[in-house]
């Protein structure tokens, strides 16, 4: 018998049971890094979370830090997943181009993102989020992969925004 694929799993999960999980997982991460003041280890945690909750659908998960040197630059952070590019500028790619312009980026066919970079070579779909501090600064990006088209959705966008939105908040 076949594996199901992303798409059908997905028609299996209602909008609200999607929205319910995002929802624990938001309240998992917040308790385990509760007190944690090493970026790093908030990171690293809310990466492992979200993989292993969302696999096979989330190939590659992770953070994609500004680097303090070089302030329009990403260097990479703690993820789960394939060997990931080291450093992004501003303005390129779909990382680059959620930390340029400080919004999400939702991607549902990477081949048709003008710049892309593909640091590796099966993704084919792709949602980046923007970290912002207490003070407003982008700090990171979240940036999820999948090896399957049009795997991420609105609902992806609310969940995923929401985690970011609180990871830097002590």
């Amino acid at each position: 018998m076949a594996e199901p694929t992303i798409e059908a799993l997905a028609q299996e999960a209602s909008p609200a049971d999607k929205r319910a999980r995002y929802r624990e997982l938001l309240k998992e991460i917040e308790s385990v890094v509760a007190g944690e003041t090493s970026t790093t280890a908030r990171y690293a945690s809310a990466a492992c979370i979200l993989a292993l909750s969302f696999a096979p659908r989330f190939f590659w998960t992770g953070f994609y830090e500004v680097d303090p040197h070089k302030p329009n630059e990403l260097v990479v952070g703690p993820y789960q997943g394939t060997l990931g590019c080291l450093r992004i500028p501003f303005g390129r790619g779909v990382c680059g181009a959620a930390a340029q312009a400080g919004e999400t980026q939702l991607v549902r066919d990477v081949h048709a993102f003008p710049g892309h970079i593909a640091c590796d070579a099966r993704s084919q779909s792709e949602i980046v989020v923007p970290v912002f501090d207490g003070e407003g600064r982008l700090r990171a990006v979240l940036d999820v992969d999948s090896d399957q088209p049009a795997a991420f959705d609105e609902i992806d966008q609310e969940g995923l925004e929401a985690i970011c939105a609180r990871l830097l908040v002590a």
